[in-house]
């Protein structure tokens, strides 16, 4: 698996977060959905990964930096159809190591709450994430969870 710093101009690209973006939005109502749109993945605030299997996107992923120490997962999302096939927990090895090597002290991220959200919630709480409160400008609300991991 072949994961690279990404310009977010790939079709295959767009076609995965449009996926991420629908999937979001149906397990949760649109005020509890916080997944980015392809404008605000190019923030300079923002780093963006994609993972290849040879011409095959199998999953993506991105940091945000929200202070010096403090960084934010964003976008983790593999295809439907490729799932369980160990892309999100490469990108998210990645992610850590990126943070890591950045000095971040922590790595947060929210994601939804639904059953549909279970394999996500394992993946987190497998490579050591803990469920915690609200950070940054988020609130709590029945259709989200939070997580940190302490670097």
């Amino acid at each position: 698996m072949d994961i690279r710093l990404d310009d977010l101009t790939h079709p295959a690209i767009h076609a995965l977060l449009e996926e991420h973006m629908a999937g979001m939005r149906a397990l949760s109502p649109p005020e509890c959905v916080f997944a980015l749109d392809l404008d605000k993945l190019r923030h300079p605030s923002i780093s963006f990964w994609s993972a290849w299997d040879g011409d095959t996107l199998t999953g993506c992923g991105a940091l945000r930096e929200l202070d010096a120490g403090h960084g934010e997962i964003k976008s983790m999302r593999t295809p439907n159809a490729l799932r369980r096939r160990g892309a999100g927990k490469a990108i998210l090895q990645h992610i850590i190591g990126v943070a890591r090597a950045r000095g971040y002290q922590r790595l947060s991220l929210e994601t939804g709450a639904p059953a549909g959200f279970a394999a996500a919630h394992a993946l987190y709480l497998g490579a050591g994430f803990v469920e915690t409160g609200p950070f940054g400008d988020y609130q709590e609300d029945p259709f989200s969870r939070f997580y940190t991991l302490a670097l």
